[in-house]
């Protein structure tokens, strides 16, 4: 992605260290999948690529501080980053705000504006197994009084409600790499032993 470098380095240097404060599936590894999906999926797009960098650095950089509304905190952060004044209006800043705000599975509507459909997009997982891992680091953070079989039945569940026909994770931009992973994720989903067993396999490789 073509982004300022001033900017970058400011980034780089100052907001992307605070991810290790977030739990193993929302830390830096996971800001810069989201980076990169959000290249590929707005390439032949007119967007601002700065302003897409931003919104995909900083999407998650509130979750250590309240997971369950992360988005607003996220995007409450970046909005009062007043190092980015340098960089941007604050049209550009507001509509930055509303992206992030906006990039949850869950929301029950459509993002308010472009580039909130791409991160949210792009905050969805192609890789099943790494989707897989991404759920299981997240049941045992928050669920962590389950027991063993409780934890995989919780993972069960809640991949089913998110990505099961019918299923509340939406997404914005055409894509066959997602269209293609959520047909395999739900063939899983369909034998839930099989689901079981891979899941337990994912669980092993996780350090």
């Amino acid at each position: 992605m073509n982004v300022n470098e001033e900017l970058k380095r400011y980034i780089e240097q100052n907001i992307f260290p605070r991810y290790k404060l977030n739990d193993k599936g929302h830390q830096i590894e996971h800001i810069n999948y989201v980076i990169n999906r959000c290249y590929k999926l707005s390439k032949n797009m007119d967007i601002d690529n700065n302003m897409l960098y931003v919104i995909a650095a900083y999407h998650d950089i509130g979750y250590y501080v309240d997971y369950k509304n992360h988005e607003k905190v996220s995007a409450q952060i970046m909005y009062n980053d007043t190092n980015l004044n340098n960089f941007f209006n604050d049209k550009n800043l507001i509509i930055m705000k509303e992206a992030i705000e906006d990039h949850r599975a869950s929301l029950n509507r459509e993002p308010r504006s472009i580039y909130g459909k791409i991160l949210s997009s792009a905050d969805r997982n192609i890789d099943v197994d790494d989707s897989l891992k991404r759920i299981y680091l997240y049941s045992i953070t928050h669920f962590n009084k389950l027991s063993e079989e409780e934890t995989i039945e919780e993972c069960y569940k809640h991949t089913l409600e998110k990505f099961g026909n019918g299923g509340y994770a939406n997404f914005f931009v055409e894509d066959m790499e997602y269209n293609n992973y959520l047909k395999e994720l739900r063939n899983l989903l369909n034998n839930k032993k099989e689901f079981v067993e891979r899941l337990k396999e994912i669980k092993t490789k996780i350090k």
